[in-house]
């Protein structure tokens, strides 16, 4: 598909990063977070931009869960400061419960922008299997197993 698959839990996976887009590149997508973001920014080429979109990484941390969330967004607007023309970004899919309507609409116009971008064969994901909904647990666990190359696909069950 044009692209070269990496593994997020490869030991360096910045320097591998790196050989394949020595002047850095245009965008990362991170959902782990954590101390992983910072190499995460450093990969960015001038005028790249990073979209943090989950803090995975702060699951299991005690205390004050909200804590680490907050460094992540201080973190993220200090980047934005910074004068080497990159950008860093959090996405929430989450945060509707506070403005309903405002949620609704930016979230109509992004899922409408990426399934129109399906629609128009620009997008089409492998499908690593269909599993009937009344199996959800089976299809978690075959998802995070990290074993398959492609999407687990929950499909209405036969009658």
């Amino acid at each position: 598909m044009g692209a070269t698959p990496l593994d997020y839990r490869e030991p360096d996976l910045p320097g591998r990063v790196r050989a394949l887009a020595p002047d850095g590149v245009k965008a990362v997508f991170d959902h782990v977070g954590g101390p992983g973001l910072v190499d995460s920014f450093g990969l960015l080429a001038r005028g790249g931009t990073l979209v943090s979109y989950g803090t995975a990484s702060t699951r299991d941390v005690v205390g004050n869960a909200m804590l680490p969330v907050l460094l992540l967004f201080a973190r993220l607007l200090r980047w934005n400061t910074l004068p080497n023309g990159r950008g860093a970004h959090f996405f929430n899919l989450w945060n509707g419960h506070r403005r309903r309507a405002d949620f609704r609409r930016r979230f109509a116009r992004d899922l409408g922008a990426v399934l129109d971008l399906h629609t128009e064969g620009v997008l089409d994901p492998p499908v690593a299997a269909r599993v009937p909904l009344s199996e959800v647990a089976s299809a978690m666990t075959l998802a995070e197993s990290g074993t398959v190359v492609g999407k687990v696909l929950l499909v209405p069950d036969q009658p």
